[in-house]
């Protein structure tokens, strides 16, 4: 059975025991682990850096899947009904599912066992809930390293859900191989829930719950994305996203759209696209925590944050730019604005 408890962020164990239950894909350990890579504590922070180094040669070898639709369109659904029939042929799949955050307590508002309560017992799943935490656009500050984690630990499926708002759905098109968006059935109404520049991550759209007497007007969707599509320049010259219909809840149409998968791996892979993209992904990653320790850095330092009240009250009442305030912190921080 899963092992999704959230651990007490005190690490108790040593990197070689961390490394060793990762390697040997012990699901408490897993969880123990992902629990380290999100903390912000500068101890664990550190400990974390060596073990995501340490397994480094376990991952890349699994099939990263981003998966993303509006509220409603069955996102849980879909990926319990994906998740159990990947197992059932075979697979190991892990489960990313990144919660809304609950404002008052912090944590998860959504369980996993409540909405994935089949897959959550699979002996071949591994499911873990992230609280957002507030990070922009919803996606878990460590979604990344978990996704590593799970990779080393044996999983060859690693499937990324998304709160479905705001920037979440290009952060996570940014770290996996392959999007997915989930879209209702209607009478065209999907192009309107549904931000263009989603459509243009897609390298999948399928149209959920087509079935019974949604099967018309889920096709009459599908037509309207197949027509948007077309007039829209495929972001890969080696792939053109098709638009499948699917039903999560009967289980039909999982095996064509795994197929699909199968084959945009297949056309990027013997590109070398796909390794392109990963090399790429990982350049990104390195420069956002770049950017991530340096404000963390600068939010610390004593001499800003003695001027950060003041500063941001002045910048507040409109009477200092937001330029001015901005050298006027990164001086104190030792840094000077490069001039053009």
């Amino acid at each position: 059975m899963n092992d999704t408890a959230r651990p007490g962020l005190r690490p108790v164990l040593d990197l070689d025991a961390y490394v060793a239950g990762v390697r040997g894909g012990e699901r408490a350990v897993l969880a123990r682990a992902i629990t380290l890579v999100e903390s912000r504590k500068a101890d664990h922070r550190a400990l974390a850096e060596q073990l995501l180094n340490a397994v480094l040669p376990e991952t890349g070898r699994a099939r990263r899947i981003g998966i993303t639709g509006v509220p409603g369109v069955g996102k849980s659904t879909f990926i319990e009904a994906l998740g159990t029939w990947l197992t059932a042929k075979g697979h190991r799949v892990a489960v990313l599912a990144v919660d809304p955050t609950s404002r008052r307590t912090g944590g998860s508002i959504l369980g996993d066992k409540t909405r994935m309560a089949k897959l959550a017992t699979d002996p071949d799943a591994f499911i873990r809930p992230s609280p957002t935490a507030g990070t922009l656009g919803g996606v878990a500050r460590r979604t990344r390293e978990s996704m590593l984690l799970c990779e080393a630990a044996g999983f060859d499926v690693v499937l990324v859900e998304t709160v479905g708002v705001g920037q979440s759905e290009t952060t996570v098109a940014d770290m996996v191989d392959f999007f997915l968006v989930l879209a209702l059935p209607g009478a065209g109404d999907e192009l309107q829930g549904i931000k263009k520049g989603v459509v243009e991550l897609a390298d999948m759209i399928a149209v959920n719950k087509a079935d019974g007497d949604n099967r018309r007007r889920a096709q009459a969707a599908a037509l309207d994305f197949r027509r948007a599509l077309h007039v829209l320049k495929p972001a890969s010259p080696n792939w053109s996203p098709p638009v499948l219909l699917c039903s999560a809840l009967e289980g039909e149409g999982l095996e064509a759209i795994w197929d699909g998968i199968n084959d945009h791996a297949a056309a990027l892979g013997g590109s070398g696209e796909l390794a392109a993209r990963r090399q790429d992904q990982q350049l990104r990653w390195m420069w956002s925590l770049v950017e991530e320790r340096l404000t963390m850095a600068l939010k610390a330092a004593p001499d800003v944050a003695a001027l950060l009240p003041e500063t941001e009250r002045e910048v507040r009442e409109g009477r200092l730019s937001p330029g001015i305030a901005a050298d006027r912190l990164l001086a104190a921080f030792g840094l000077t604005t490069p001039k053009d």
